[in-house]
């Protein structure tokens, strides 16, 4: 299969409102090429079914765009539009004590924490040009995070029946969270991605049941190392895997 052009943008540090309205104007902009797209095949097979003269048949150079995007946010907590809001341990008098923010979210999951030193990548794919399939792409995007891990001597893993990417999931309690995943699509365009702990500071975790999970852990690669690690040399690798893992060519460095 050919390889898809993707528009890679770093965001830098930004707020998760401002990230995700930028995500939200990607999705529906290729949306609406998607609806002229087929509003255009409809008029041109209306044409075909009435004209024979043998003219050439309009065509649209319209497609719709495939992006990635690195950001770093805040202290923030994001609950999916499934979550329990029980799983946030602390009221809101204490987040904001604790200058923390709190976002519900269109994204599947449930309650996650999103801060500095974390890798967030919102994949903005057109589905239809690589696979139909939600389960395939959210294991895909583990996959992503699992071979990044390898190149640190790491074995990430998956967790029956729990989306995210984990260490040690079957060992009754060492299990422990280095990535959690949450999506949102809307005709088969994804918005929302992943967050993989590089160096975040996991304290944060402590207030909320994180994804809904009790009695297990969460971790960082800093903490499996023992060291802190440089988040440049990691986005580099997630970037290549990603690649690799989508048949995708990322396009521009674009730090915004």
């Amino acid at each position: 299969m050919e390889k898809q052009s993707v528009i890679f943008r770093d965001l830098g540090q930004m707020d998760y409102q401002s990230a995700w309205d930028y995500q939200e104007k990607l999705l529906q902009e290729n949306v609406k090429i998607k609806s002229d797209l087929r509003s255009m095949k409809l008029e041109v097979d209306s044409q075909q079914s009435s004209v024979s003269n043998g003219f050439p048949t309009p065509h649209s150079p319209l497609a719709t765009h495939h992006y990635l995007l690195f950001v770093e946010h805040p202290a923030v907590y994001t609950l999916g539009k499934s979550g329990n809001k029980d799983n946030v341990l602390i009221g809101d008098a204490e987040m904001k004590q604790k200058n923390i923010q709190f976002f519900n979210t269109n994204r599947g999951g449930d309650i996650t924490f999103h801060g500095p030193d974390q890798v967030v990548g919102y994949p903005i794919l057109d589905l239809e040009n690589f696979y139909t399939d939600i389960g395939r792409y959210l294991r895909n995007l583990e996959e992503v995070i699992i071979l990044t891990m390898a190149e640190y001597g790491i074995k990430g893993d998956r967790s029956a029946g729990e989306t995210g990417v984990w260490i040690d999931p079957g060992v009754p309690g060492r299990e422990r969270k280095i990535c959690a995943i949450g999506v949102r699509c809307s005709r088969w365009i994804t918005m929302h991605g992943f967050a993989f702990n590089v160096n975040t500071d996991l304290s944060y975790f402590n207030y909320i049941i994180p994804c809904g999970i009790t009695n297990k852990q969460v971790t960082s690669l800093e903490k499996e190392l023992g060291r802190k690690v440089d988040m440049q040399e990691v986005k580099e690798k997630i970037k290549r895997n990603f690649e690799r893992v989508f048949n995708a060519e990322l396009k521009g460095n674009m730090v915004m």
